[in-house]
Formats: structure tokens, sequence, C-alpha cells
């Protein structure tokens, strides 16, 4: 069972790959060999918040957002009003939901983005990546992780970076 704190990882390196994938596909590997991947930890080295600029924001994106947003939350709560409402027929709750969902989408993304003052103009996404992933392994089956990984870098198509 993993540690519920943050701890350290524990055991030998056995293997480095340039991309997750690979480390992933590593591990694989071994669990295709019948070795106790249980012993095995996955570590990412390095680690870089990269920041991926999608788009420019402008006043209507961030109100065009805001209000698709909103509406989807409003019909939502609509639907879930009209179901359990039963004095009331038809779409009335649906609608309602709908339209105050839409004003409250706007409003909350119109105050979010003029807070900014222009000073971020642009949408991004953010993700942690690590510059190297080191594949640990537990000491009694390092040699054996070690050794069937030797073969799979062996393996025409296949490159170990």
């Amino acid at each position: 069972m993993p540690p519920r704190l943050p701890t350290p990882p524990t055991g030998w390196p056995i293997s480095s790959y340039g991309t997750y994938e690979e480390a992933q596909r590593a591990v694989d590997y071994l669990a295709d060999g019948d070795f106790p991947v249980e012993e095995v930890t996955i570590v990412g080295v390095d680690l870089m918040l990269v920041e991926r600029v999608t788009g420019r924001l402008s006043w209507g994106r961030v109100v065009g957002t805001g209000a698709a947003s909103g509406a989807w939350f409003g019909l939502f709560v609509g639907v879930l009003l009209s179901l359990f409402n039963s004095q009331s027929s038809g779409y009335g709750p649906i609608l309602v939901g709908l339209i105050t969902g839409v004003v409250f989408g706007v409003v909350f993304a119109a105050v979010g983005y003029g807070s900014t003052r222009g000073k971020r103009d642009f949408q991004s996404a953010s993700q942690l990546v690590a510059g190297r992933y080191d594949i640990l392994c537990q000491p009694r089956s390092a040699e054996k992780g070690r050794d069937l990984l030797a073969k799979l870098a062996m393996r025409p198509g296949e490159r170990k970076e």
C-alpha cells in the first residue's frame, strides 16, 4: 500500500527514459514478463511547470465562454428543479435555470477578466512535466528488472533515451 503522506521514493534505479510514455511502456513490459511491478516506482526528475498558451483573450471571448459555462450549469440546475418539483410542469424551471446560469456566468467571467486589468490577455493550459523519468525498483528485484529492461532496449524499433 502506498504511503499516505508524501515520502521520497525508495529503491535502486534500473532505467531512465526521456518521456513518461517510454517509462510507462517499460513498466508494462516488466508486467508482461511476470515481474513483481508492485516493487517498481516511476519517478519524474527535474520537474518543470509548462504553460502552453492556447489563445488570445478578448471581452467577446470571455463573455461567450462565461455564458456557455453558465448555461450548462443553469441547465443542470433547471433540470434538477424540474425533476423534484411536482407542482410545476413544462419547461419553466429549465428555462429559468438556463437564463439565470447565463447571467451569472457572464457576470462572474467579466468580473474575473476585468480584475486582471489587461495583465493576462491570453488563455493557457499548465502541465507538470519532468526532464526525465527514472524507474526505481526494490533491491531484491533490481537486477532482474535491469536485465529485463536491457532486453527491451535491444528490441528493434524501440529505443531507450
